[in-house]
């Protein structure tokens, strides 16, 4: 992949937020070092900043805000709407973008309009009767890193799925089982990037799948035919279209038997330590982590003039 924005932070002063109010605070610090550590050889003058919510004060001089705080007030469009009002340039989509991709049911009503092929749903709440074939998949509508999921094989199952969701929201999505390969598409810009597939070592890729050494292999780039990765990689970018995400995300699909697609979600800001899922993908397309870093700071300043 031709990169765009070579040498465009020398120099320059950016604010580094990381760490967020969220059940993926943990996640975040661990990508905001290597983010750090990446920026600073791109030459970037950095200033770190544990944000927990909006009593901060970004550093004078500031010239851009680079976000990677996952989840609640990070990736919802909360700290991105703040941000416009200061009129300060940060990471990632707009606030508008963050908050419909951050939201599953909103993602969900987006992915219907546009065609993007997205398993059967409905939403519920509180008090509301599931009304919904087994298996299907409980989830939290507004929470990340796979927390508040639930595959319910039976009914005798639903009440305990439910309880655990609702802790997050009044509003849970429930949608029907889809049984494929795990598979992950990051999107640079208007490019999609070689496809991961991730094979859990046992169930599905839950959040101890996700960060637990060794519970998961990675295969990258997959092994799926070249015309089979073409529409994949499509079906990413238009689903990135239909909330109109500009600058860099993934893409979580999984692959049926039978080749259909269900498209999961779109994380806008997702892993981001050298060994996360979008770097990896990166790294085959042959942008290192550092380029990687430097090239969503690139787009993203971009996006912020026009």
């Amino acid at each position: 992949m031709k990169r765009q924005f070579t040498g465009i932070l020398d120099g320059m002063p950016v604010a580094l937020m990381m760490g967020g109010p969220g059940t993926e605070r943990d996640v975040s610090l661990r990508s905001g070092t290597a983010v750090a550590g990446a920026l600073r050889k791109c030459g970037a003058l950095i200033t770190e900043m544990d944000v927990t919510g909006p009593g901060f004060q970004i550093p004078p001089g500031t010239r851009l805000v680079f976000n990677i705080i996952h989840g609640t007030f990070g990736e919802d469009g909360d700290l991105q709407h703040l941000l416009d009002s200061m009129d300060v340039p940060y990471t990632g989509e707009n606030a508008e973008g963050s908050r419909l991709a951050f939201d599953k049911i909103e993602t969900k009503i987006h992915f219907d309009r546009a065609g993007v092929p997205t398993a059967p749903w409905k939403s519920l709440r509180r008090g509301e009767d599931p009304d919904f074939g087994f298996p299907c998949v409980v989830k939290a509508p507004r929470q990340g890193s796979s927390v508040g999921v639930h595959i319910v094989d039976a009914p005798e199952a639903m009440a305990a799925a439910l309880g655990d969701c609702f802790q997050y929201g009044d509003c849970v999505l429930v949608e029907e089982f889809f049984k494929g390969r795990e598979l992950t598409v990051g999107v640079l810009g208007t490019t999609a990037l070689p496809i991961v597939e991730i094979v859990p070592h046992e169930g599905f890729y839950d959040y101890e799948h996700k960060y637990t050494k060794g519970a998961s292999e990675y295969h990258v780039p997959a092994a799926i035919s070249p015309e089979l990765t073409a529409r994949i990689q499509g079906v990413a970018l238009d689903a990135c279209r239909a909330l109109d995400l500009r600058v860099y995300s993934r893409v979580d699909i999984l692959l049926a038997p039978d080749g259909q697609l269900n498209v999961l979600e779109i994380n806008t800001i997702p892993g981001m330590t050298e060994t996360s899922l979008l770097p990896k993908a990166a790294a085959v397309a042959g942008i290192d982590f550092p380029a990687l870093c430097e090239e969503i700071a690139g787009l993203s300043i971009f996006r912020h003039q026009t």
